[in-house]
């Protein structure tokens, strides 16, 4: 997996006029992911470690995981075609018939907030890399305007 796949973070969450840019990446390269607002705004308390009042959509999926002994091993982001990003969802289960990985196609939005909720790694395969724009130099400005 190490030479298909690269570790990415998440460097900011930006609004837009319809929804929210993520911006993921690592010292590389850095690129974007448009989501909509609801989304946005549960991966940047994901990122901030923000607690809300009453369970969310994600912390309910995870308690379902936790409740079934399955837990999100990584995300990955797979494929990118004509501008929409595609995920994979790492699942590990143990029970009485012994370990099992399973591997789930999810929206990469709803993905980031599971892996960054349970602090679980986020990984790009290096062919969606290869095919989006760097987006460093766009984020570094962003965030020197805003300070």
């Amino acid at each position: 997996m190490d030479n298909q796949v690269a570790t990415v973070i998440v460097k900011g969450v930006m609004p837009t006029s319809s929804g929210c840019a993520v911006f993921l990446g690592n010292d590389d390269k850095i690129y974007v992911i448009y989501v909509d607002q609801g989304i946005g705004e549960a991966i940047q308390r994901a990122v901030s470690g923000e607690q809300t009042e009453r369970p969310l959509t994600h912390d309910l999926m995870l308690t379902m995981l936790d409740g079934l002994g399955a837990e999100v091993e990584r995300v990955v982001i797979s494929d990118v075609q004509q501008g929409t990003f595609y995920a994979r969802l790492i699942l590990s289960m143990e029970n009485e018939l012994g370990h099992k990985i399973v591997e789930i196609d999810a929206r990469p939005s709803d993905s980031i907030v599971l892996a960054l909720a349970s602090g679980k790694p986020i990984y790009t395969a290096k062919s969606v890399l290869d095919s989006v724009d760097d987006m460093s130099e766009i984020l570094a400005k962003i965030l020197q305007q805003d300070s």
